[in-house]
C-alpha cells in the first residue's frame, strides 16, 4: 500500500517518526510535506496529497499540521476526497467503516504511540458494504452544490 503524507511546519518532527512506522509495517509513504520548520501554507500541501489521492498516485493519505482541522478543511475540497479528521482510534474505525475516508488529519499535539494506533486502525478497517452506509457515501459523492 502507497501512502502520501504532508504536514505544515508544525508537523516535520511528527512525520518524520510516523514516516518511519509506516515503513516498519511495510508501507511506501511518500512525502509531500515541507522538511523545515519555516511557517507555510497548509492548504498547499493539503491539495497535494488530495490531487494524489484522486489521481491514484498513493492509495490514502496523511495530514499533520497543529490541530488537524485546516488540513481536512483544504483536502475536502479536492473533488473525490473524503478526509477525517481523527482523533482517537475508535474514529479512525468509524470513518473507515462508515465514510470510506481515503485522507486521515490528525494533530500535532496527540501523543505519537497514540497516533500511531489511530493510522495501524485507519488503514486495517475495510469500509462497511451495508446498505444504509453505501447509499450515505453514494449520496456524498454525487452531491454538487
Amino acid at each position: 500500500m502507497k501512502i502520501g503524507i504532508a504536514n505544515d511546519h508544525r508537523g516535520v518532527a511528527l512525520k518524520q517518526e510516523l514516516t518511519k512506522y509506516l515503513k516498519s509495517l511495510g508501507y511506501t509513504v511518500v512525502n509531500y510535506g515541507t522538511d523545515t520548520e519555516e511557517s507555510v501554507d497548509y492548504p498547499e500541501y493539503a491539495f497535494k496529497v488530495g490531487k494524489a489521492v484522486v489521481a491514484k498516485e498513493i492509495d490514502y493519505g496523511v495530514l499533520i499540521c497543529g490541530s488537524g482541522i485546516g488540513m481536512s478543511i483544504a483536502c475536502n475540497k479536492v473533488s473525490g476526497v473524503r478526509c477525517a479528521k481523527v482523533n482517537d482510534v475508535w474514529e479512525a474505525q468509524v470513518t473507515r467503516q462508515d465514510n470510506d475516508a481515503n485522507v486521515i488529519a490528525i494533530g500535532s499535539r496527540i501523543p505519537v504511540e497514540q497516533l500511531k494506533d489511530i493510522l495501524k486502525t485507519f488503514f486495517s478497517t475495510s469500509p462497511s458494504m451495508e446498505e444504509r452506509h453505501v447509499r450515505r457515501r453514494e449520496q456524498v459523492d454525487h452531491y454538487h452544490g
